[in-house]
């Protein structure tokens, strides 16, 4: 319960100001600092923890006392892989995860077509061929008769592949004259006709002719992804995205509307941009705004058979996926040298194990050749690893920047793509502790789900999401509840060079704080997925809470 408070404020969800003095006591505080690892109360001044105590909390005359009445509290958890501006969008664009067949997701896309008179874009997110009984892809057939005046683009849940219509394949040029981009596949049937599906490079090609959003979109996209991180016990993000969301934040940090913390990875392109004047970032803006990163993809992924792998698929011998383009004309490896050189980080998406071995190829080459700096290499996913490879991430210090969810996801069907030998050293979480690598957790947002307990049930667990793994997929490479926590706070933290900042509940640090309705410690692992926020503290600041769980005291509490 939240006790009265020394003064007014807008109400208990609106927060405290920055300089509020905040106790929170009775607690069950998981800090995840060797320090003091439990604690029973937090206080927090000017934004920052100023104590942590196992005893009685100290007489500071707080300007808001919070009774946790014995609840788990812990650190914000961090999210060090999202699309997170770009997640806020998804959540007002039709969502096809719900489709378990094809007949549900045309029906899907005809009930939202009905409405798109205006001849704009219809655009899709997050349907998934492997949740139908017919795991075959869809075609533009499926949807061309009802959807012929507008394109339509449908993304698949991985984001390396999309269905679209035959509008939206004229106005790009796309026929059967039409070669692949380098990188990229335009699927074709028997008559050489291209059946809709376009994978990697060829989907770029389709999204540039989608209209940008506005500055406006761009806020509201941005305020909505923080409503929901909020609820989450989200508390900072890195968010792999385009600069003009870089701009977005900076526009709501100046309006006092920044409710979660946001690293922001640009793609490597713009490394430049970085150098010359690191896009009108304010060194003061730090705390909420960071930009440390640039980023580029290696491969594709599993689903849409673009993951490069040293050997074929099993489904298709034919195939061991493709590199990008990028990657295969050796520009990759003059951007991150320089990009290295300028002392930026790298993080590079590489998903099959052949993908690894050439990005840590180009890591070795950039650490030979430029001066030693306090670089940390990052392999975002790191899905599927050569068994040498291991040595050379933690001879590297590379970072597995990795998102257990699609663990969960994929290991309905992984195996069917690329065998059980291979897949014994798929999403090797334990393999990357015990080789001393750093393990860093996301979510992929909104690929997966932003919700992280979500993330740790998986690590925890590895069941399947088709309850087919009750044991786990790959039992061995499960992590512990402290390892997996320590990977969404600590570890993500050291991810963007802000362990100092964040990631841990100490003196000095951000006052990062969520409460959850129960401890992930004591409850039984398959019920980690239904533990509840109860509330969120970024920064001394209460930006969400449970009315249920803290009801405020009188009209106009803290």
């Amino acid at each position: 319960m939240l006790s009265k408070c020394r003064g007014r404020t807008r109400g208990h969800h609106a927060g405290m100001a920055r300089t509020g003095k905040i106790l929170f006591t009775n607690g069950e505080f998981w800090t995840g600092s060797t320090l003091l690892p439990r604690a029973r109360h937090v206080t927090s001044s000017g934004g920052r923890i100023a104590s942590v105590g196992a005893e009685q909390p100290p007489d500071l005359r707080p300007d808001l006392t919070i009774d946790l009445k014995g609840r788990f509290a812990m650190p914000g958890f961090i999210d060090a892989h999202t699309h997170f501006r770009a997640g806020g969008a998804s959540l007002k664009r039709l969502d096809l995860r719900g489709s378990r067949s094809k007949t549900e997701f045309a029906e899907m896309v005809l009930s939202r077509a009905r409405a798109n008179h205006d001849g704009r874009w219809l655009v899709g997110v997050n349907w998934d061929n492997e949740s139908w009984a017919d795991k075959s892809f869809p075609s533009k057939e499926l949807i061309d008769d009802f959807t012929q005046s507008f394109p339509v683009f449908l993304d698949r849940v991985d984001t390396h592949m999309a269905l679209v219509n035959s509008e939206a394949l004229r106005i790009v040029g796309i026929s059967r004259d039409t070669p692949d981009p380098r990188g990229g596949v335009v699927l074709r049937d028997g008559r050489g006709e291209p059946t809709g599906i376009v994978k990697d490079a060829a989907r770029e090609l389709v999204m540039r002719h989608i209209p940008k959003p506005s500055q406006e979109e761009l806020m509201s996209d941005a305020r909505a992804a923080m409503r929901l991180a909020n609820s989450l016990g989200v508390t900072s993000v890195s968010d792999i995205g385009p600069d003009s969301d870089l701009m977005t934040y900076i526009r709501l940090k100046m309006r006092d509307e920044m409710t979660v913390r946001v690293n922001m990875i640009l793609p490597i392109s713009d490394y430049e941009t970085l150098v010359d004047g690191r896009l009108g970032l304010e060194e003061g803006e730090n705390e909420w705004i960071s930009l440390t990163a640039v980023k580029a993809f290696a491969d594709g992924s599993l689903g849409a058979g673009t993951a490069w792998f040293h050997e074929p698929y099993e489904d298709d011998n034919s195939n061991r996926g493709i590199p990008t383009d990028i990657l295969a004309s050796g520009e990759l490896e003059e951007y991150a040298l320089d990009a290295d050189k300028n002392h930026i980080q790298l993080a590079i998406h590489a998903i099959g194990d052949m993908a690894v071995s050439r990005v840590l190829d180009i890591f070795d080459k950039v650490e030979k050749s430029n001066r030693q700096w306090e670089r940390r290499f990052r392999i975002e996913h790191a899905q599927h690893i050569s068994p040498d490879d291991f040595a050379r991430m933690k001879r590297l210090k590379a970072v597995a920047s990795v998102q257990p969810y699609h663990c969960i996801d994929d290991g309905r069907w992984a195996e069917r793509k690329i065998g059980r030998r291979r897949a014994e050293s798929a999403f090797p979480f334990r393999r990357f502790l015990d080789e001393e690598v750093a393990l860093a957790f996301g979510t992929d947002w909104p690929v997966a789900p932003l919700n992280p307990l979500d993330g740790i049930f998986a690590a925890v667990t590895r069941s399947t999401l088709d309850g087919m793994n009750s044991d786990g997929w790959i039992p061995g490479q499960k992590l512990n509840v402290e390892e997996a926590l320590t990977a969404y706070t600590y570890g993500s933290a050291y991810a963007s060079f802000a362990e100092n900042e964040k990631g841990k509940l100490e003196p000095g640090k951000l006052a990062d704080i969520v409460v959850l309705s129960a401890s992930p410690f004591d409850v039984p692992p398959e019920k980690i997925k239904d533990i509840r926020v109860l509330m969120t503290v970024v920064g001394g600041r209460i930006v969400y809470s449970d009315a249920a769980a803290f009801p405020a005291e009188g009209d106009d509490a803290c």
